[in-house]
């Protein structure tokens, strides 16, 4: 994708590394959020409202910036590198997962964009959540990608995304749950599939 092999090696990584970056991350939230005063009903409020602001920033990222391409040839070659190569190569196992270049500086960016609108009394949990939502979305992506459900919510799952791919891209840009699809209505055209 990249003439520079400095820059080829930034646009790839490894399923489980999102992991070793995320996991102490959510772990070091948690404890934060130990050591504050809540409720025991608190948690599962900040918990799903974790989750849920997850689910909107995943939706929005993708059908927003993933799928946004500037006019020109810079345009077109910016998109490529962003999301375009994943469309064009959906099963390059490498580029399945966002890379530390870019997931880094997002969390960074929705970290202290959380701590100036939420309390300090719900934003650890609340984030530690949030990270968890991403996790889901990034190995899950991985998954739909290389593994074949028989059946069950996975199968659901991985049956929409791979309709985003394959039958209407401008459709379906909930990656990990197709709500936003419904509730926005990007879901797709009911045709009988081939």
């Amino acid at each position: 994708m990249f003439k520079s092999d400095f820059f080829e090696a930034l646009s790839k990584v490894h399923f489980t590394v999102p992991l070793y970056l995320f996991i102490p991350v959510i772990i070091y939230c948690f404890y934060r959020s130990a050591l504050i005063d809540m409720a025991l009903w608190e948690y599962p409020v900040d918990f799903l409202a974790g989750m849920l602001i997850w689910t909107i920033v995943e939706y929005v990222m993708h059908r927003y910036v993933f799928h946004f391409e500037l006019p020109g040839t810079i345009g077109r070659r910016l998109h490529f590198i962003i999301h375009g190569v994943h469309h064009d190569y959906p099963s390059d196992r490498l580029r399945l997962v966002m890379p530390p270049s870019l997931s880094i500086p997002l969390a960074i960016g929705f970290f202290y964009l959380f701590k100036a609108c939420i309390p300090d009394r719900y934003f650890w949990f609340f984030f530690g959540t949030f990270l968890i939502g991403y996790l889901i979305y990034d190995i899950g992506h991985y998954a739909m990608h290389h593994f074949n459900f028989k059946s069950g919510i996975f199968k659901k799952i991985k049956h929409h995304h791979m309709r985003h791919h394959y039958q209407e891209p401008e459709k379906g840009y909930g990656v990990s749950s197709p709500l936003w699809d419904h509730v926005v209505g990007s879901v797709f055209t009911n045709r009988t599939e081939k």
